[in-house]
């Protein structure tokens, strides 16, 4: 009886995968249509326009796992089949610039930042949609609603540059892998045989460190070699300008650590050709600084002696949606969470609705909130303090990968498996 059961639930799970790849084969190629786009607006409101779409020739996500159900992220980017309306693919991310209307100067000033998002080449007609999570009620709200033909005169299919690629480890099929990219950010063409052997360097770090020690074999690693005219990054507070590749800088929203760059478009040129489901933007200097935003990348410095760990702790942020835990050091944010609602990142928590979060990982008999005391602080617990907010916000552990570096938590190490999983169109 126990067989016949066993085969049974093997047939269903293998008609369910059979109907998840017939989606795809129904709606996509498997390629990429890149859309470009603007986000415009300040404290007090945002808009969004498409600036220019591009076919490009892979894809490396999903072909199973095509609807996001994370509700991770500032925003998502929804595809609707234009004759059903179905939604057919969906995925969250975060953007810099939903930071930077959280900072000061967006009270007096209005910007617009160029963002870029990939999803999977439409065989008819569809419509794109842009939404983004308001603060207030904390649900997403659309901001774009576009239709798009996939044969459009207006789509740009010309080839980019194709600079080197060098494939650090390759696991099999990009659609059933994580693939994980490097950019050089940076470094002169002298210096490119560096890049490869610093790209090596974060590769085995990232795969030293729990959990993802256990799942190397479903990562494909890539370098991609991009040339920059000067070696560095801009520190713009010293009045140091660097011309490279990715116009990279420190003294982002002015604290001095903070290294990323405002425009996303020339890291899309520079992977238009390889498959890509995680970016990192590895830059050519040895002063402490990175950053990371969900879905969008992540970067850090070569040849800090603490770059390892600030890689990890980056890459948590940009692959698995993981929110700092640290509550006390400086930030350019202001208002950043509001805590009459729960936190959308895995690891905090504002108590609203704990049930969604970490409360199952939790030792039998621990109080909520837990106490930072000899007899909670080395276990799953609920500690005050997280999110760069010292009070009403909770974290899994005391010390976390997310907050100073110490080995992932509980509730981080699950949301990077649930991650892996989903790119790598397993059931999670």
């Amino acid at each position: 009886m126990k067989t016949k059961i066993s085969l049974l639930l093997i047939a269903i799970l293998c008609s369910i995968s059979v109907f998840a790849q017939n989606d795809f084969d129904k709606y996509f190629e498997k390629k990429s249509l890149r859309v470009d786009f603007a986000l415009s607006g300040n404290l007090k409101f945002q808009a969004a326009a498409i600036q220019q779409l591009r076919e490009e020739p892979t894809w490396g996500g999903p072909v199973k796992n095509l609807i996001d159900k994370f509700n991770y992220g500032g925003y998502y980017i929804n595809v609707y089949d234009k004759t059903s309306n179905k939604l057919i693919y969906s995925r969250g991310f975060n953007t810099l610039f939903e930071e930077w209307r959280s900072t000061e100067q967006a009270k007096t000033e209005t910007q617009s930042w160029t963002n870029s998002a990939s999803i999977p080449y439409p065989k008819a007609p569809v419509y794109v949609e842009i939404t983004a999570r308001d603060k207030a009620d904390m649900q997403f709200h659309p901001l774009l609603k576009q239709e798009v033909d996939p044969k459009s005169i207006f789509i740009d299919r010309g080839k980019l540059k194709e600079n080197k690629v060098y494939q650090i480890q390759n696991n099999g099929d990009s659609s059933e892998k994580v693939d994980l990219v490097f950019i050089a950010e940076g470094y002169t063409a002298a210096e490119q045989e560096k890049f490869v052997a610093d790209a090596k360097r974060f590769t085995e770090a990232l795969f030293a460190t729990p959990p993802f020690t256990t799942r190397r074999n479903d990562f494909n690693v890539w370098a991609v070699e991009l040339v920059s005219e000067e070696s560095g990054t801009d520190i713009s507070g010293k009045g140091i300008f660097k011309n490279t590749a990715l116009n990279s800088g420190y003294y982002t929203f002015g604290v001095d650590r903070y290294l990323t760059t405002q425009d996303m478009k020339p890291i899309r040129d520079a992977v238009w050709n390889v498959p890509c489901d995680a970016v990192f933007l590895l830059i050519n200097t040895d002063m402490y600084g990175g950053g990371g935003m969900y879905n969008f990348y992540a970067c850090g410095t070569a040849d800090n002696a603490r770059t390892p760990d600030v890689f990890t702790h980056e890459f948590g942020h940009s692959f698995a949606g993981l929110a700092d835990e640290y509550f006390s050091s400086e930030v350019a944010y202001q208002d950043f969470y509001n805590l009459k609602y729960e936190p959308w990142e895995p690891n905090i928590t504002t108590l609203v609705d704990f049930d969604s979060k970490w409360k199952d990982l939790l030792p039998a008999n621990t109080p909520v909130p837990t106490p930072l005391d000899a007899a909670h602080k080395d276990k799953a617990g609920v500690f005050e303090g997280g999110g760069y907010i010292s009070k009403g916000i909770y974290r899994p552990m005391d010390h976390c990968m997310m907050r100073d570096y110490a080995p992932f938590c509980p509730a981080c190490s699950r949301a990077i498996i649930r991650m892996i999983d989903f790119l790598t169109d397993k059931e999670f």
